[in-house]
């Protein structure tokens, strides 16, 4: 991807859609997006969503599949590429440099994404010596559009007696990474697994010396890369 890529015909709002359907599509391994899908994500109505899917399609930045399945061409693929870049190297700026604590940091980089400048966010890249991870253990796309997943694993994917390490969380929910950082677990942590309760699925964990019980859905977010 090059630095010619046009953007100022694009509103922020459909900017917010393109990157929701990239992250839909490829972060979260969707077969299938349509319409509803989308606007549940979004949470904005169906019919805003069709609205702007159709102007998306006129500017040829989104096509619809066979069963109405939605799927982004490779400029809109392009675009949102480009957005989670500028996302992910704010919120890394606003961390490393700001003191802006992790749970901080998505919000305002929602804002400052949509800044149009190239060179800014190429030398806010440089700046910081060209990170390659954000703070929340993802991966930066590079300024030629190159985009990456790491391979990884839920902690509610564990069993009993595995040891893992924490190495990503799931950066959407401000209440989710603040309850992370108060039970004082980080990137990097090390985790035991001592206990997959069958009732509810629910976790006995030890890191740091500390044993905490946590539930399915906070073990769905975080993301680890198992030792043991």
């Amino acid at each position: 991807m090059t630095n010619k890529l046009n953007l100022n015909n694009l509103t922020k709002s459909e900017e917010d859609y393109l990157k929701a359907l990239f992250q839909l599509l490829i972060e979260d391994n969707s077969a299938k997006v349509g319409n509803n899908q989308l606007a549940d994500y979004l949470k904005v109505s169906p019919a805003s969503t069709n609205n702007m899917i159709k102007k998306l399609k006129a500017k040829e930045y989104v096509v619809s599949e066979k069963y109405g399945k939605l799927d982004l061409t490779e400029e809109g693929k392009s675009i949102a590429v480009r957005l989670i870049r500028k996302h992910r190297l704010w919120e890394t700026f606003l961390c490393n440099y700001l003191n802006f604590t992790w749970d901080e940091v998505h919000d305002v980089a929602e804002q400052l994404e949509h800044i149009k400048s190239h060179k800014l966010i190429d030398e806010l890249d440089r700046f910081m010596d060209f990170p390659k991870k954000d703070p929340h253990g993802e991966l930066i796309p590079n300024a030629d559009g190159e985009y990456s997943i790491l391979p990884k694993i839920t902690l509610s994917s564990l069993e009993e007696g595995d040891v893992c390490k924490l190495v990503a969380v799931n950066d959407g929910s401000v209440n989710f990474l603040k309850y992370v950082s108060e039970i004082g677990l980080a990137l990097s942590s090390e985790i035991q697994v001592l206990e997959v309760r069958e009732f509810d699925k629910s976790i006995r964990i030890q890191f740091n010396n500390v044993i905490e019980t946590v539930t399915k859905k906070f073990a769905d977010n975080v993301f680890v890369k198992k030792i043991v």
